[in-house]
């Protein structure tokens, strides 16, 4: 297989990486994989291309320099996390290939979508969901921990996309933007939710409509109307755009947290920091190599 990774067209410059698997590279903490994994760890970094350079090279060759880019620490750890996580090499690549490749970056549109969180993010999350999803659920969750935790530096965006599997999904998104649309969307998001596991039905989003103290006349009208169905068919047309495969779904500063290869309990809040520190210390261009990169476990 070809070098894949996020540096500029061209080869991988210097030598070819790592080449044992009896040692590590500075700043990243592999002690935790078997000899097989640390091994499938060392193929990885001397294969892709690190996320800070200005020309290809790889992420070996920057880590093995005497100051290592903060932006090619955390790379090389997540492919660690990855490995430790039982995914195979190629899904460690994909995982790679979304969290790091600038052409893996979306632009999502956000405009007339509730939000909640800081005013001036350092990350924003996007999340298509499902009332009547229990993961959905369980995400919200947790985005709710995330924004409370950090409320000058993350926002957490909602986009609704009812699956036609959930009976009263649909009737449960209408009534968030309908309660949206009365300036009470996140009360409503939270109390259907919270009313997941007793059932979600008409008469249920009613109740909910009365104690959270909206128009209930103009809720009706608004559920059923042009401005609701627009809203709802907005959502829906950015993520089929996206190729949305199941909800949640979402997206960390318009790049795809990938359920089938990232966890939301263990990795959602470290990407979200690792956004913070990469915020502060931007991938730049690598200082210059004097050497070929060293072999793990050469000398030096």
């Amino acid at each position: 297989m070809g070098t894949l990774g996020c540096g500029a067209p061209g080869q991988a410059s210097g030598g070819s990486g790592v080449g044992s698997a009896t040692s590590g590279l500075a700043g990243v903490d592999s002690s935790s994989l078997t000899t097989r994994e640390r091994q499938q760890w060392a193929d990885l970094v001397s294969e892709l291309l690190a996320p800070c350079a200005d020309q290809a090279m790889t992420l070996a060759r920057c880590l093995d320099t005497k100051a290592p880019c903060r932006a090619c620490v955390l790379a090389a750890q997540l492919l660690v996390d990855q490995i430790e996580q039982g995914r195979t090499p190629e899904q460690a690549r994909e995982a790679y290939r979304i969290r790091y490749c600038a052409d893996a970056v979306a632009a999502i549109a956000l405009d007339g979508s509730p939000a909640r969180g800081a005013s001036h993010p350092v990350v924003t999350i996007v999340e298509w969901t499902d009332f009547q999803c229990p993961f959905c659920a369980a995400c919200a969750r947790a985005l709710h921990v995330l924004a409370d935790k950090y409320p000058d530096r993350v926002r957490v965006v909602s986009k609704q996309y009812p699956l036609s599997s959930h009976p009263n999904s649909d009737k449960a998104a209408r009534a968030a933007i309908a309660a949206g649309l009365q300036g009470k969307f996140w009360p409503m998001h939270d109390r259907l939710f919270a009313a997941q596991a007793s059932g979600i039905d008409p008469e249920r989003i009613r109740r909910l409509a009365r104690e959270i103290g909206l128009d209930e006349q103009v809720f009706a009208r608004d559920c059923e109307g042009p401005r609701v169905q627009a809203i709802l068919a907005r959502d829906r047309r950015q993520a089929d755009e996206l190729q949305l495969d199941g909800t949640p779904f979402i997206y960390v500063n318009g790049r795809h947290f990938d359920l089938s290869l990232f966890d939301v309990s263990q990795d959602l809040e470290n990407w979200v920091v690792q956004e913070f520190e990469l915020a502060a210390n931007p991938p730049a261009a690598s200082p210059a190599h004097e050497a070929p990169a060293r072999p793990l476990g050469a000398p030096k």
